[in-house]
């Protein structure tokens, strides 16, 4: 299973992955946007948001792609670790 993180602290990209690695996921982190998301995001299993620290501009786009690809999407209001690991917790529980 794969998720793709958008927004974050750049500092925490490498706990973001180890915490989904501890999940049994693969994660791709883009803290800031650098050139086109379209063709990075890919097809993951989920789209994790983190609305406090992501530009308007780079939620709104990251949103359409999730929408045109039928990709769910989880809105993170804060990006803290325990933040990702009770919504991976949740989603692990869910399955």
């Amino acid at each position: 299973m794969s998720i793709v993180i958008i927004g974050g602290n750049e500092r925490m990209e490498a706990k973001y992955i180890d915490i989904c690695n501890g999940f049994g996921y693969k994660a791709k982190v883009f803290t800031k946007e650098k050139g086109c998301l379209k063709k990075k995001i890919g097809c993951p299993d989920l789209l994790v948001l983190f609305t406090s620290t992501v530009s308007h501009k780079m939620m709104k786009s990251a949103s359409q792609e999730a929408k045109k690809s039928g990709i769910p999407v989880a809105h993170v209001h804060t990006s803290s670790a325990t933040a990702l690991q009770m919504l991976l917790e949740e989603k692990t529980a869910a399955c």
